[in-house]
């Protein structure tokens, strides 16, 4: 009997794996049915699902992972640069348990046949331009859901209170509306709960108590009001709170002096007031209290002391009173302390920095008195001290001469005194140093300056005398400012060599001598100020020459002669203050000096301008035989310069003259250059023949770009090809003109523009190069600093010295083009869906902004 049972089970055995096996195609069938219409419904420019074949199994493709017996489990295929829509198929799949499709370019709506996925225990969709309401999801088994950084809309459904294993929900950069339902609290095994960055409004839910095993709560950048619940001070279990850059009110609930577990907490950028609860100095592991730009008042308490793993204490931007507690000094950890814009009184500890981990200090704008301490540097590690803005007295302590690991120092508008010592002039590493609007004295010019890496300077408002110092030890300086002080004698010749000086301003002192030929070098020099000092002989007709010089202010001097009339012909130019001077002869009337207000002229003894001068007409010569003389001489100078005008207006009328013109299709043109080669070198034909040839080098929104050449020339070009001209204003091609008169190494130039009634070109100068989103994976940091320094030059130009301001509109790798020595070149939107509205142009180009290098 017991051998025909066991035949019996072995036969019984057999069946099944028969069974099994005839059933085994089939359930691979059933998963390349899913994985299939998912793999042909998107974009692979990098093949990585080309391996995707229905002739081998999925469990050996690329991004699969099956369990035994052979199901598919996970599917990961995060940051592989695919795109398209997500199809449905890949929710049909029984079995698997985890989905990440995380940093690609997916896009459309998620499906709504999510919810037939029941084994899925994570679904990763971050990081991609998905868009659409957010779909009801009913898979009770979920333990991660993470929809972060796309575009998805409408609000919260009620029903995610439903996925009761949901441990990590981010729901955070999308455009989220409407409240946070209260069903959120039905999640009550949740860990990690974010909903930052959308546009959600009311309340936080009080019933958020419930949720006891939340360790994080992401909630900033929203329009979120009322109080912060008390409740939250329920959750014992929170190591990480962020309510920053809400609407929230009233007082912060002393019940968050419950969370002992608390290492971050973050309520910066709301409309909480009264003191700071002294509750919160229970919280003993708390590493980051960031409390800034809110209306708290009172004072800090010496309870502060209890903190002592506190590293970062941000409480600037507040109404805070009394004095800084001298217990900060007994923070072991602590390295970054700013309690700058608020009424702070008293001295500063003296002990501060002695025993703490100093990198960061800003105490800036309260009232404080008293000398700066001396142990501010103890940590060999402080980087930046900014106390500017206070009534601090005595001197710079010597101890910050010797702190070489200072970079940002701003002590400007206080009232410290002595010199600068000769180991302050030698700091290796700072390049911003601000000490201006205090009562220093002594000389600057008998001690070695060697700072290396000083970009910007300002010693402005004290009293400093003696001569200039011929160099600061830096060739990067862009900012030097030594006025209103006591310095004699003459300006340096050895300035001229300060290539990367954008702004000089000398004015108020006791300089004398004539102004250096050599400061036309400095061909980034965009403000000179010399007025108010002893300045002798004629203005030097080489000044002329700087290309992107916006402001000049040469006036309380002893200058004589008549104004170069190059001077008028700087494009830049849009401030000239030439005033008590002896200057003499005519006034240039182009320019700056077009419209010059008479008390930018007046005591001198000049002639002519418009009537806004204030200026007499000039005299004609009264000799017959003076006159004859000058006549012939005119009439020859005349003729010369004639001929000089006329090629130039050739010139410029060639380069800024709209032209239209027939194509070969018989389709009618109108094209405009902004550069003289590229008026006379590229036709319609060129610019429509490389968009043919789809060279596509970048996408930007709906703009293509594509490479050329000049049939005519070698010249290089890029078309950028725009969408439905027609829907932009014709105020917007009014003023794309003004785009053209942008130079600056760090900027593509607009060379031209071409357009007809279906299509529209923007055309640039060749930049070699690579774009950025081609290679930021590949660059070191070195790489990346030059780069990203060169982004920045840009945007300071933009920003900074044009006026009005050009806006940029969003900085992305792709508006980025790098040349073999990395430098970087900005790429500027100019589609018009930054420049127009409501049908019109805003005005926010200059006549001229100009840069060298150009």
């Amino acid at each position: 009997m017991a051998k025909k049972g066991a035949e019996t089970c072995s036969w019984t055995l057999s069946m099944f794996m028969l069974l099994f096996l005839i059933n085994l195609p089939a359930l691979y069938g059933e998963e390349l049915e899913s994985l299939l219409p998912f793999r042909d419904s998107i974009k692979d420019p990098l093949g990585f699902l080309s391996n995707w074949s229905s002739s081998t199994s999925s469990c050996n493709w690329p991004g699969i992972t099956c369990d035994n017996p052979p199901h598919v489990k996970r599917i990961e295929l995060s940051g592989k640069n695919i795109s398209g829509k997500i199809s449905g198929s890949i929710f049909q799949l029984q079995y698997v348990e985890f989905i990440d499709l995380s940093d690609n370019q997916l896009l459309g709506e998620i499906p709504h046949n999510l919810f037939s996925c029941p084994s899925l225990l994570s679904l990763n969709l971050s990081n991609n331009n998905i868009s659409g309401p957010l779909p009801s999801i009913s898979i009770s088994r979920l333990e991660t859901l993470d929809l972060s950084n796309n575009m998805l809309s409408g609000k919260i459904p009620d029903n995610i209170g439903l996925l009761w294993s949901l441990k990590f929900l981010d729901l955070g950069g999308n455009i989220l509306v409407g409240k946070i339902p209260n069903s959120i609290s039905n999640l009550t095994v949740l860990q990690v709960f974010t909903l930052a960055s959308n546009k959600l409004v009311g309340q936080i839910p009080g019933e958020i108590g419930r949720m006891k095993n939340l360790k994080w709560i992401y909630l900033g950048y929203n329009n979120l009001s009322d109080e912060i619940p008390k409740e939250i001070g329920d959750l014992t279990s929170l190591n990480h709170l962020d309510l920053v850059y809400n609407n929230l009110s009233g007082l912060i609930p002393s019940s968050l002096g419950n969370l002992t577990s608390l290492q971050y907490l973050f309520l910066y950028k709301n409309k909480l007031t009264g003191p700071i609860p002294r509750s919160l100095f229970n919280l003993k592991k708390l590493v980051s209290l960031d409390l800034s730009d809110n209306s708290l008042s009172g004072e800090i308490p010496e309870l502060i002391s209890e903190l002592q793993n506190l590293e970062i204490l941000h409480l600037f931007s507040n109404n805070l009173t009394g004095k800084i507690p001298a217990a900060l000094a007994s923070l072991p950890r602590l390295q970054v302390l700013q309690l700058w814009s608020n009424k702070l009184s008293g001295k500063i500890p003296e002990d501060l920095g002695r025993r703490n981990n100093l990198t960061i200090v800003d105490l800036s704008s309260n009232f404080l008195v008293g000398k700066i301490p001396k142990s501010l540097c103890n940590s060999g590690r402080l980087f930046k001290l900014i106390l500017f803005s206070n009534s601090l007295q005595g001197e710079i302590p010597q101890s910050l001469s010797s702190c070489i690991s200072l970079r940002r120092v701003r002590i400007q508008n206080n009232r410290l005194s002595g010199d600068l010592s000769s180991e302050f002039t030698k700091l290796p590493l700072v390049y911003f140093l601000d000490i201006s609007g205090n009562n220093l004295s002594g000389r600057i010019d008998v001690q070695k300056w060697d700072m290396p890496s000083l970009e910007m300077l300002s010693l402005a408002k004290n009293k400093i005398f003696g001569e200039l110092p011929g160099s600061f030890g830096s060739g990067k300086l862009q900012n030097l400012d030594l006025s209103e002080n006591q310095f004699s004698g003459n300006i340096p010749k050895s300035f001229g060599r300060l290539s990367d000086l954008m702004l000089l301003q000398l004015s108020e002192n006791k300089l004398s001598g004539n102004i250096p030929e050599e400061l036309s070098s400095c061909k980034k020099l965009v403000s000179l100020d010399l007025s108010h000092n002893h300045l002798s002989g004629n203005i030097p007709i080489s000044l002329a020459e700087l290309p992107a010089l916006g402001q000049l202010d040469l006036s309380a001097n002893q200058l004589s002669g008549e104004i170069p009339p190059n001077l008028g012909r700087i494009e830049s130019l849009g401030e000239v203050n030439i005033s008590h001077n002896h200057f003499n002869g005519r006034l240039p009337s182009t320019g700056a000096f077009l419209a010059i207000n008479a008390s930018a002229v007046a005591g001198n003894d000049l002639c002519g301008g418009d009537a806004s001068s204030g200026l007499p007409p000039c005299k004609s010569l009264k000799s017959r035989m003076w006159w004859y003389v000058m006549t012939c001489f005119l009439v020859a100078l005349a003729m010369f310069a004639l001929a000089a005008l006329v090629i130039l207006f050739i010139q410029r009328r060639e380069e800024l003259e709209l032209k239209r013109v027939e194509n070969e299709d018989g389709i009618l043109w109108e094209m405009q250059f902004f550069d003289s080669r590229a008026s006379k070198s590229i036709t319609v034909d060129d610019i429509l023949s490389s968009a043919k040839q789809e060279n596509v080098i970048m996408r930007d929104g709906k703009e293509r770009s594509y490479g050329g050449k000049s049939s005519m020339s070698n010249m290089q070009f890029v078309v950028k090809e725009m969408n439905d001209p027609n829907s932009i204003p014709p105020s917007f091609w009014s003023v794309i003109p003004e785009f053209g008169r942008l130079r600056h190494p760090n900027i593509i130039r607009l060379i031209g523009v071409c357009r007809s009634t279906e299509r529209g070109f923007l055309v640039y100068g060749n930049a070699e190069g690579k774009n950025l989103s081609e290679i930021l994976g590949n660059l070191s940091w070195e790489r990346r600093r030059k780069i990203a320094i060169g982004i920045a030059k840009a945007l300071h130009f933009l920003h900074g010295y044009c006026s009005p301001s050009v806006l940029v509109g969003i900085i992305s790798p792709e508006k980025v083009l790098v040349d073999g020595k990395d430098e970087a070149r900005l790429s500027l939107d100019l589609s018009g869906r930054l420049a127009c509205t409501d049908n019109k142009c805003l005005q926010i180009i200059p006549s001229a902004c100009i840069a060298p290098g150009t």
